[in-house]
């Protein structure tokens, strides 16, 4: 025998070949081809080399023929008896290697395609799960010269055989066993000529891999058949014609395709199809493979060649997801995508399908669905010409973000580039000339500067040949850098409407900023089928949830992270148990706590704790507390773009981080006064890089805890009203104190009975001192702008001078009664004049001072009015001169407190895109 000859199925032209026996499908004895590879003519493979069977003798040859079949396929010289029906009646089924991985997986095939009621069906299978893998580790360890490959090919010959075994029986199985026997020693054969030549050439590499596809459709028709159903199995190499057009790319010649498919129907017209994916011949008839996503590429092709009604990819997923779920845990399934769209999404890395896989339906608007196969009952994902249930709305108008990682964006800049014709086309050639793959360009009006993306490894190559090309023009001066920026992503929005539909790039724009989002680059073609952005690549994947959060496409979520679970913390953490729920169903806001610390222990997590348990969690999972380290873990959750800590406690040394916090992107929201009552330097520091930035700074429980004072007076000054006095009874504790300080009850009773219900601190001269109302004053100060420091608030304590030094509490207690009778006094004087004492604090704006004392008020007053803990704030304004404009309502309290600081939390949520 002269070289090695394999068998392969081909139309009865190829008399002059060996044959080897086939199954018989439908009662019909199916012809086979010989493709006949003389190794003994391939100068690749050493150009002396003669395999026959006894692979034995080794002569030396000169011809330079690679591959070529003993005999070639004829359209013409079989006359056409069944003419292929084209149309609606033909539904197309392309099922991968997971949902051909084991032998019930396929047997399930089998059933979703006979419980189709199509007419005709046409199902094109992959090779069975990691098969293609193993195959080409075949061709990689014959060419190696390793030895192993031998056992290799017996793990493929054992895989398939325990497949065949568990799937069929009867004349099926020996039929299936004959041919695998058959084709596992051709394959040796062969793999053992390579093996001595040490090389294979890229059309015997795909003639090995091709079997996987070959053994999967036998295995599915055998399985089809053994219900009863007609079936027959078609190597696509007969009839899927392709020529290469560029590396790892061939088009499909579909009037050569058209017409072998139609002699082999004439042969074969089964009602059900089994074809081979992936696999195809050259114009020579030499066996080669549709490259990367061919299983996919060959069904959109025959679902062309037979106007198929549909073309349904199955898969291991419920459809297309409006962004890779794995980096968006709230991505959603599309139910619908335009062909454009698929095309962009699949072009920026988007799991979709290949972008040449839609050429072949979209142009005789063949729609293709994207299911799974492990989950029937979902609807998938149709790709079609334009659905026609899109409204335009925001939600509609952009379907789904997708990223691109590891890339570098290169700069070319200079003024002499600036209506310079042919510049452009010089720095590209360059980039063509080295090979590189360009993603985006991006290009300034004035021509003043171009930059593009390029994958990070091609980028030292572009840069070098840049500076080589250039060199003299950045001598001169007329280019002044060719920059490379390493560490970049691309974030790509994908909608057909976009075009039609305005503010869209605004909206994107808007939740990047929000997110502390730098963007480096930006193209849009003027189609607006996608909008692209360049940003760091760190940035990549909260960048991509700002951005899906934003358009609706997933809940607005919110990572936050409590500091101080103590009694306003842990109220707090209560109240967003109870109402997370809710928020979620109604305004679209998902608030996760993904860490809670406290003084001593803390809890993290990645994702969200169970605040149903927060407290036994704390105590059983705790770690020890770091607030770096709880600082890190909430920087670098990259699950979540938008976070924010919520500091509850009285801390300075924790108020002192809020700065570095806001800087690295991280909300901040408090009811702590130390920050905007502490030196003024960092105070005005720490607002100024706040309105600077997109990054938020709420302090509403700062003063007034649930009341809104700060939201009022900022009102009041964003309106143009001009502030001239602010006074108030800013402490609960006092006013509780003093509201109940009357007719016979001594002042240290009324502590004693304050201190007991909790409404002062553990040492209640903590509240007496004025130190508290203080700050809150100075607080309301800088906020109507009056440039002051604690210092200069004078305060009248109510602490007496003698009692200030009292080692503790209780002592401080215990020697308050010797002090009744001055307060009795007061109190005696103030009722016999009609008024009533109240401890105040004051803004005077006009005279840029504040000041904290006790005062006396006339018992009509508002002040005189109060009950239990309420406060009361008066403000006078150029517009509220006649009568103040007064907020009253109860000023201490976890439960008013914590709610204070919830308002704040929705209002940051509202700030992000939450609706409001």
């Amino acid at each position: 025998m002269r070289g090695l000859a394999v068998a392969s199925p081909l139309p009865p032209a190829a008399a002059a070949a060996r044959r080897w026996p086939r199954a018989s499908f439908s009662g019909r004895e199916t012809s086979t081809q010989c493709w006949k590879y003389d190794l003994s003519q391939d100068r690749s493979l050493g150009g002396s080399l003669r395999i026959g069977q006894s692979q034995g003798s080794l002569l030396r040859h000169h011809s330079t023929n690679l591959l070529r079949p003993a005999a070639a396929i004829s359209v013409e010289q079989d006359d056409i008896n069944t003419y292929l029906p084209k149309g609606d009646m033909w539904s197309v089924h392309k099922f991968g290697g997971t949902c051909m991985g084991t032998p019930q997986r396929i047997q399930s095939v089998a059933d979703i395609v006979l419980g189709d009621s199509s007419e005709r069906k046409l199902v094109i299978v992959s090779a069975m799960s990691k098969v293609t893998d193993m195959m080409y580790n075949l061709v990689h360890k014959a060419q190696s010269r390793d030895d192993s490959y031998m056992i290799a090919l017996e793990e493929v010959f054992e895989k398939h055989m325990a497949a065949a075994k568990d799937l069929l029986d009867g004349e099926d199985l020996a039929s299936f066993l004959s041919q695998l026997h058959s084709d596992v020693s051709s394959l040796r054969a062969m793999l053992s000529a390579i093996y001595i030549a040490g090389h294979a050439t890229e059309s015997f590499s795909d003639f090995v891999v091709g079997h996987g596809e070959l053994w999967s459709a036998q295995m599915l028709s055998y399985a089809i058949k053994k219900s009863g159903a007609p079936c027959s199995w078609m190597d696509t190499r007969e009839v899927l014609v392709v020529k290469p057009s560029g590396p790892n790319q061939v088009d499909p010649d579909y009037l050569e395709s058209e017409n072998r498919l139609q002699k082999w129907f004439s042969r074969q017209p089964a009602e059900i199809i089994v074809a081979t994916g992936f696999i195809a011949s050259t114009a020579e008839n030499i066996p080669t493979t549709l490259k990367r996503d061919g299983s996919d590429f060959s069904a959109a092709i025959i679902g062309s060649l037979v106007r198929a009604r549909q073309v349904t990819i199955w898969t291991d997923v419920d459809g297309v997801f409006s962004a890779d779920p794995r980096k968006v845990s709230e991505a959603v399934i599309l139910s619908t995508l335009s062909y454009q769209e698929a095309w962009e999404m699949s072009y920026f890395g988007a799991n979709v399908l290949h972008p040449r896989t839609i050429i072949p339906v979209m142009k005789d608007n063949i729609p293709i669905v994207i299911r799974n196969m492990f989950n029937i009952s979902a609807p998938g994902t149709m790709i079609c010409r334009q659905p026609a249930n899109d409204n335009g709305d925001l939600d509609a108008c952009v379907k789904s973000f997708a990223t691109i990682d590891n890339l570098a964006l290169v700069n070319v800049e200079g003024t002499g580039m600036a209506g310079v014709p042919g510049t452009s086309s010089a720095i590209f050639s360059v980039v063509k000339d080295v090979g590189a793959n360009v993603i985006m360009i991006s290009q300034a009006s004035s021509e003043h500067s171009i930059c593009f993306a390029v994958p990070e490894k091609e980028v030292a190559a572009v840069s070098a040949a840049l500076h080589v090309r250039f060199r003299e023009a950045l001598a001169v001066g007329r280019l002044s850098k060719v920059e490379v920026i390493n560490g970049c992503s691309i974030l790509a929005a994908v909608g057909l409407r976009m075009a039609s539909t305005p503010g869209v790039s605004a909206i994107l724009f808007d939740a990047l900023a929000k997110a502390n989002i730098n963007v480096r680059a930006i193209a849009q073609g003027c189609s607006e089928y996608n909008i692209t952005v360049v940003l760091k690549q760190e940035d990549c994947v909260r960048a991509l949830r700002a951005a899906h959060s934003r358009f609706f496409l997933s809940k607005t979520t919110l990572a936050v992270g409590i500091i101080g679970p103590g009694l306003i913390g842990g109220t707090l953490l209560n109240q967003l148990k109870d109402q997370a729920a809710v928020l979620k169903e109604n305004m679209n806001i998902d608030l996760r706590v993904i860490g809670i610390t406290g003084s001593s222990t803390m809890l993290l997590s990645d994702t969200g704790i169970d605040l149903t348990q927060w407290k036994e969690l704390l105590r059983k999972e705790a770690e020890p507390a770091d607030l770096a380290n709880f600082v890190r873990h909430m920087s670098d959750n990259h699950v979540f773009p938008n976070k924010v800590l919520v500091d509850c406690t009285a801390d300075t040394s924790v108020a002192s981080h809020y700065y570095d916090w806001l800087k690295k992107g991280i909300h901040v929201i408090t009811p702590n006064k130390k920050a905007n009552s502490g030196p003024l330097d960092q105070y005005l520091k720490l607002r100024t890089l706040q309105r600077a930035s997109y990054t938020h700074y709420f302090y509403e429980a700062t003063v007034g805890a649930g009341l809104p004072i700060i939201s009022t007076l900022r009102g009041l000054l964003e309106t143009g009203d001009k502030i001239l006095h602010i006074e108030g009874i800013f402490s609960g504790t006092l006013s509780y104190i003093f509201n109940n300080f009357e007719g016979t009850r001594t002042f240290s009773d009324v502590v004693a009975e304050a201190k007991e219900a909790g409404y002062t601190e553990p040492d209640p001269r903590d509240d007496l001192s004025g130190t508290d109302v203080a700050r809150k004053v100075i607080i309301l100060a800088r906020e109507s702008g009056l440039t002051l420091e604690l210092s200069d608030i004078p305060v009248k304590s109510l602490v007496p001078e003698a009692l200030a030094s009292c080692s503790s509490a209780d002592e401080f207690m215990q020697k308050l009664p010797s002090f009744d009778e001055d307060w009795a006094k007061q109190r005696s004087e103030a009722e016999a004049a009609g008024e009533v004492l109240r401890y105040v604090g004051v803004v005077d704006a006009v005279n840029q001072k504040g000041q904290v004392e006790l005062r006396r008020y006339k018992r009509d007053h508002p002040f005189a009015q109060l009950s239990g803990s309420d406060n009361i704030i008066a403000f006078t304004t150029s517009r509220y001169k006649e009568q103040p404009l007064i907020v009253r309502g109860p000023g201490a309290g976890a439960e008013v407190t914590a709610g204070g600081v919830f308002c704040d939390i929705l209002r940051l949520a509202s700030s992000l895109g939450a609706p409001s």
